[in-house]
């Protein structure tokens, strides 16, 4: 089973491999289930059970535009073979002078995590995210299960990045750019296509 942290994994490509001042904002995404494909069948013997991807919601009142991007991507995910799992923005009072920003996502994942190992869903999970806040969750499940729980990241000249446990080995599958180029989604869902 793979979990993505859609926007942590995001931004994690575009700081390994692009310039977040120059090159366009589709720059940086990736098709989840490419990836999770990719990861698995690194490791022989193993099987992908199921392949989630959480992620922060524009409010459709305040961000039409984002948010009828964000349904096409999330349609293009589950048309993949994705679950996504989504929790609106929050807006702070300043808006839109300053920006939304994603309320409880990393809670959503860090449940699952918990829960999916304690209910022995599959033998080991992979979580794509470099967010410290699920640290306590991978922690709970390494003291409490024989679930395994491993990582992945984004290895590139800009930047390399993983989440990591105090005194703890965490597999981590490092994903460089000839992997990225595998697994790139070069879609602008602002305007519903390539």
């Amino acid at each position: 089973m793979v979990l993505f942290d859609a926007q942590n994994f995001y931004r994690g490509a575009r700081r390994a491999f692009f310039d977040d001042r120059s090159d366009p904002a589709r720059y940086g995404q990736f098709w989840p289930r490419a990836v999770a494909d990719l990861v698995i069948t690194r490791d022989e013997g193993r099987h992908l059970s199921e392949v989630r991807a959480y992620t922060g919601r524009p409010d459709r009142t305040k961000d039409a535009r984002g948010s009828a991007a964000h349904e096409r991507q999330s349609a293009a995910w589950a048309e993949s073979g994705v679950a996504v799992r989504w929790r609106l923005l929050s807006y702070p009072r300043d808006w839109p002078r300053s920006r939304p920003r994603e309320k409880g996502v990393d809670v959503a994942i860090a449940t699952d995590i918990v829960s999916l190992s304690l209910r022995r869903v599959c033998d080991v999970i992979v979580v794509a995210s470099a967010d410290t806040d699920l640290q306590p969750a991978i922690e709970e499940v390494r003291l409490r299960t024989d679930i395994r729980v491993e990582v992945a990241g984004w290895w590139g000249e800009g930047a390399r990045q993983r989440l990591s446990l105090a005194g703890s080995n965490l597999w981590c599958h490092w994903l460089r750019r000839d992997d990225y180029e595998q697994v790139r989604d070069d879609t602008d869902y602002t305007r519903g296509r390539t």
